[in-house]
């Protein structure tokens, strides 16, 4: 795919994962489509004491393999948006 992985080395933050290979990783979900799926995202994340939920431990959506499975879960998302607006 064309379009499963861009960088931007530019930004201050890059790579924004601890222990994350600047040479693999993927800015391309800067933020994750995911996250407001909670426990059902797939990803390796924890909840803090205060009940917000970390990713910082996750590279599920900067890894170039992962992009078709993240798109496809992005239908999801929208489902639950929708649910709220009703």
């Amino acid at each position: 795919m064309p379009y499963d992985f861009f960088q931007n080395k530019e930004c201050e933050y890059f790579p924004c994962h601890p222990g994350a290979d600047p040479e693999t990783f993927s800015c391309i979900f800067c933020y994750c489509p995911l996250y407001a799926l909670g426990d059902k995202c797939g990803g390796n994340f924890t909840y803090t004491e205060n009940g917000i939920k970390d990713c910082s431990g996750c590279l599920r959506p900067h890894k170039r393999e992962c992009y078709g499975e993240i798109t496809k879960k992005v239908g999801e998302v929208v489902q639950l948006v929708q649910r709220k607006k009703t």
